[in-house]
Formats: C-alpha cells, sequence, structure tokens
C-alpha cells in the first residue's frame, strides 16, 4: 500500500478464513503495523491473505518496505518457538540472524523481480538455540489494487532432512571406495609376489578374498539404502537420489560377481537352457548396446541342443563377447551370433581342450580390429585390457573363460589383424528338456512368529540383517560366529530358521553348524549368505545338494523370498 493512499473505513468479512492463523490474523491489532488496520486493507491484500491460508506448504507474506509478517498454518510450524511471535513483525525484527538476506528479499521483489534458492543454507534460531537448516525458497512480488508491488510472497519447503541423509551416504560411498582401493592395493601387491609361482591360484585367492570383503561393504549400504527408503517413502526427491544410490551398488556386486567368475569361485546355479530361445530372447536387449553403424545378425540351427549352463552367466559372456565386438568396430560394421551342433572328435583332432562328444557352439563374430598375437596371448588375463584407462574393468573376458571352463566347456579364437575377431564357446549337450515351471515372486513375509538366528561376524552387516529380518516380521536372534551361535541354538532351544555367513573365523565352519542345526532336537531350515563361498558348500561349480545361498549384496525382496521360501519348503 503506498504512503500516501488513504482507504475509508470499512466492515470486513472474515468468513471463508479457516484455521488458528485465521483466528489469530483475524483477532491481531494491525493498526500499527504497514499494513493497517485491517478493516482498511484493500482487496489485492485481502485476496493475497486468502490465499496463504487456503495454501497446504508453508507461506508467509512481508507487506511494505520492512516486510511485515502475515503467515498461514503451516509456516507456523516451521517457525517453532518463533509462532506467535512472528505475526505482524518487521521480518527483519522476527529473524535478526538473517536481517541481511531477507533485507535483500523485500528490496528485489519490491522492485518487481523473483528470487530462487534451492537446498538454501541458513542458521535459524527456531526454539532459542542456532541450528542450521535447508530450504527451498521462492519469493514473488504482491501487487497492490493499482499494480504496483506491495509486499512478497515466500513459499518455504525444508529440506534438511534429505541434505542430511544425501550427505551421509555420500560419506559413506566415500569409505567404500577407499575400503575397496585399500584391499585391492594389497591383493595386487600380494599377486605380484606370486606371479611366477602359483600364477591362477594367487589370482584366485586374491580376488576371492577381496570379492567377499567388497560384498560385506555392499551389502551394508545396500541394507541401510532400503531402511532409509522405507522411512522416508514421502519423500519423491530423495527416493530418487537412493535409487541411484542403489543402482551404484548393484554394479558394485556385478563387479564383484565377476571377479568370482574369473577366479572359477562363483557358485554356479544351472539348468537346461534351449540356445534358440535364450539368444531370441536377448537379441533386441544386445542390439540396443550397439549403435545404428553396427548390425547384429543371429544364425540359430533349427536342431540346436540345449545345455545345461547357468543362465545368467551364459547372457552376461554373450553381452561381453558382442560390446567387445562393439569396441573393435570404430566404423561400420557387423556382428554375428551363432548358434549350432558341434560333434568332436579326441583332442589331437580337434585342437580344442575337450573330450570327445557332443557340443553347443555359441559364436560370436565381428569384422572388426582384429587382435595381434601379443593381445590375444593375454586376452584372458584378469585386469588386461587394451582400453583406455577408465573404459574397462578388464575382466570381462576373465569371466567368460572362467564361466565356461567352470561349466565343462571351453572357449576358441580366432582373429586376424584388419579382418575381425571370432570366439567360440562350446558347452556339452544336454538330453533333458527345459522346465517351463516358472517360480513367481512370493510376496514378503508377513508377522508370523518365527524364530530366526542370524550368524555374521562382520558387526555392521549383522546389524543391517538384523533390521531387515525385523522388518520383515520375524522374530530374531543373532550371534558373530559359528561358535556362539551353537551356545544360542543350546540356550534358546527353538529357532526355526538358520541365516548364516559362509566365510567367519574361528574353529566351527559354517557348513558344520548348519549340520548341527538342521538335525534333531533343532530341526531348523538352514540359509546361507555369502558374497564369497570358498569351497565350503559348494564344489566342482555347484552348490551341495539341499544347500540355499542369497547372494551378497542383497534386496528386501532377495531376502523376504528367500527366507520364506526355505520356511515353507521345510513345511
Amino acid at each position: 500500500m503506498n504512503a500516501e493512499t488513504v482507504w475509508p473505513e470499512q466492515s470486513f468479512d472474515c468468513e471463508g478464513w479457516r484455521g488458528e492463523m485465521a483466528s489469530r490474523i483475524a483477532s491481531f491489532d494491525w493498526s500499527d503495523t504497514a499494513m493497517g488496520p485491517i478493516g482498511r486493507w484493500s482487496k489485492s491484500l485481502r485476496a493475497a491473505v486468502q490465499l496463504l491460508l487456503a495454501s497446504p506448504v508453508p507461506l508467509v507474506m512481508l507487506w511494505g518496505r520492512r516486510g511485515t509478517m502475515i503467515y498461514n498454518d503451516a509456516y507456523a510450524g516451521f517457525a517453532g518457538g518463533r509462532h506467535p511471535f512472528l505475526l505482524g513483525k518487521p521480518v527483519e525484527d522476527g529473524w535478526p540472524e538473517i536481517a541481511a538476506f531477507n533485507r535483500n528479499v523485500v528490496d528485489t521483489c519490491l522492485s518487481g523481480a523473483t528470487l530462487s534458492y534451492a537446498d538454501k543454507r541458513l542458521t535459524l534460531h527456531r526454539n532459542g538455540r542456532p541450528e542450521d537448516v535447508w530450504m527451498d525458497l521462492h519469493y514473488s512480488p504482491v501487487a497492490e489494487d493499482d499494480g504496483h508491488p506491495a509486499g512478497v510472497i515466500a513459499v518455504v519447503v525444508e529440506t534438511t532432512r534429505k541434505v542430511l541423509a544425501e550427505d551421509k551416504l555420500l560419506k559413506l560411498m566415500q569409505t567404500l571406495e577407499e575400503r575397496v582401493a585399500e584391499a585391492v592395493t594389497a591383493r595386487v601387491e600380494a599377486e605380484e609376489r606370486f606371479r611366477q609361482v602359483q600364477k591362477l591360484e594367487a589370482i584366485g585367492n586374491l580376488t576371492g578374498g577381496v570379492a567377499h570383503d567388497f560384498n560385506n561393504v555392499l551389502q551394508i549400504i545396500s541394507a541401510n539404502l532400503q531402511l532409509i527408503e522405507l522411512a522416508t517413502r514421502d519423500k519423491p526427491d530423495l527416493t530418487r537420489r537412493l535409487r541411484v544410490m542403489s543402482e551404484a551398488v548393484a554394479r558394485g556386486g556385478k563387479l564383484a560377481s565377476q571377479m568370482l567368475a574369473f577366479a572359477r569361485r562363483q557358485p554356479l546355479n544351472p539348468a537346461v537352457i534351449d540356445p534358440a530361445k535364450l539368444v531370441a530372447d536377448m537379441c533386441e536387449f544386445l542390439q540396443r548396446a550397439l549403435p545404428e553403424s553396427i548390425k547384429l545378425k543371429t544364425t540359430v540351427s533349427c536342431d540346436a541342443w540345449n545345455l545345461f549352463v547357468d543362465r545368467h552367466q551364459l547372457e552376461n559372456a554373450l553381452l561381453n563377447l558382442v560390446i567387445n565386438s562393439r569396441d573393435a568396430i570404430h566404423e561400420g560394421g557387423n556382428i554375428q551370433l551363432e548358434v549350432s551342433n558341434a560333434t568332436l572328435g579326441d583332442q589331437m583332432t580337434t585342437g580344442l581342450a575337450l573330450p570327445a562328444g557332443d557340443y553347443v557352439k555359441l559364436v560370436v563374430t565381428d569384422d572388426g580390429d582384429g587382435m595381434p598375437d601379443s593381445v590375444k596371448a593375454r586376452m584372458f588375463e584378469p585386469f588386461y585390457s587394451t582400453k583406455a584407462e577408465g573404459q574397462g574393468t578388464g575382466l570381462g573376458l576373465s569371466m567368460v573363460f572362467g564361466f565356461v571352463s567352470q561349466s565343462a566347456g571351453c572357449v576358441d579364437v580366432e582373429t586376424q589383424v584388419g579382418e575381425g575377431t571370432s570366439v567360440a564357446l562350446y558347452f556339452p549337450r544336454c538330453t533333458q528338456v527345459e522346465s517351463t515351471n516358472a517360480h513367481g515372486a512370493r510376496p514378503r513375509a508377513s508377522s508370523g512368529g518365527e524364530v530366526v538366528l542370524v550368524v555374521e561376524d562382520d558387526a555392521d552387516v549383522r546389524l543391517a540383517t538384523i533390521d531387515m529380518v525385523a522388518q520383515l516380521g520375524y522374530k530374531v536372534l543373532s550371534a558373530p560366529s559359528a561358535e556362539s551361535a551353537l551356545a544360542v541354538l543350546q540356550k534358546h532351544g527353538h529357532v526355526d530358521l538358520l541365516f548364516s555367513d559362509v566365510v567367519m573365523p574361528g574353529t566351527l565352519r559354517a557348513n558344520e553348524l548348519a549340520k548341527i542345526a538342521s538335525a534333531p532336537p533343532y530341526n531348523a531350515t538352514v540359509v546361507f549368505a555369502s558374497g564369497y563361498t570358498r569351497d565350503i558348500i559348494f564344489h566342482e561349480g555347484r552348490l551341495d545338494k539341499g544347500v540355499v545361498l542369497l547372494k551378497k549384496p542383497f534386496t528386501f525382496d532377495d531376502l523376504a523370498r528367500t527366507i520364506r521360501h526355505a520356511l515353507d519348503a521345510r513345511r
């Protein structure tokens, strides 16, 4: 309102105003403020106040050059102990600790401009003490009846919890990177010491140990991310950021899985696979990994035999080969994926490290650069890569080699510089028929009273797992080792399910604990959880019969389905 404007005294209708602040505003004596007596408020001012009171988000209006404060119920909650002191006060008197900031806001908006801040950090004294808060702030001018700016409307949304949660997760991620870097450095040094003695075995032990530690760290992050996501489901912006971090954890888990695969320490989950159906299912996905300048062609023999392999590992192997072919083609080119049957004679006649017999042959061929002999000789070495730094881990082909070898097959490579490369994967023929039974996702457990004993030597992993199992509705007992878990069994008596890590220190091994727990008088169901099993519960590349293994890092849904399925199957 302009200083020279004089409004006649008039009756003022507050009907339609609702809430605590509506009552306070109606009964407040505005005579000594820049707004003047309430009966003289202009139509524009009254409309602005009505809009403010009707809004569910925190709104505050700063009127006149001094910024007299009038606000709604949501802003009263934000103000904390400053309410109702702030009502009718000049903004610089109401919030003296940020007087300069508010002075700039009022001056800017009264000139007709707007201001916006995202996650703005301010120090406020809302409850008698200073506290750092973060807010999304949006300021716009409010016009008087004559069209000139007379006040400022402010949208105030506090984002403190979101910002602090993001900061905490990003410290956590930095710690992960440091731990992984330290572990990798130490293991690489060990590999160098034993390179001339037992190269493959040393690398296997190296990667297995790193993968175990790495997967434990990933499990801590993954579990806590999911617990935070459950607690902040009403925060869409935070949920999006949590999802990005969860995807990063998944990528870390994939890296650990590749490390275990080339070391032949990855427990396989083989099943009867129809290669023609598998390639048909993958075709669109593989094409999306290629630019338009590269054409993918698939050729599948109509009578291709079945094979008995881990489907997920085979899909990863084919994807790695197609991506390597893509990277070898610098402009336009072609990649061919071919599936056929092969009957081999003895090793002397075939040149392949395979016994005579029937095999399924999957071949990826490209017309790219090809490889010189020096590169071909090292192509399956772990961490060896011809790509620029940061563009590959050097584990892709190592993983392919380890998986195929662990599946009783072999890899054959033909390449010529300037002509291209052909990589053939051979797998023993399977005479069984592919199963058509599909197991749908099981729902999460409801509170049923079952008792789960969690055994894990890493304290952070153990606490995160306890939280997750409890969230699923189970009663939880815990122990840091197999020996202490046995003591819990003997004392408690009744345990429905033993949920145990595989690799733990101590004289009692995890598989020995499982035998005791699953036998009378306890008769408990057993589920193992691990990122690295050594040879404790799997042999010749496969899990021992009857063993249930949940690989780290696992999700809530993975945990829920596995525990529920194990308990139901036992019954």
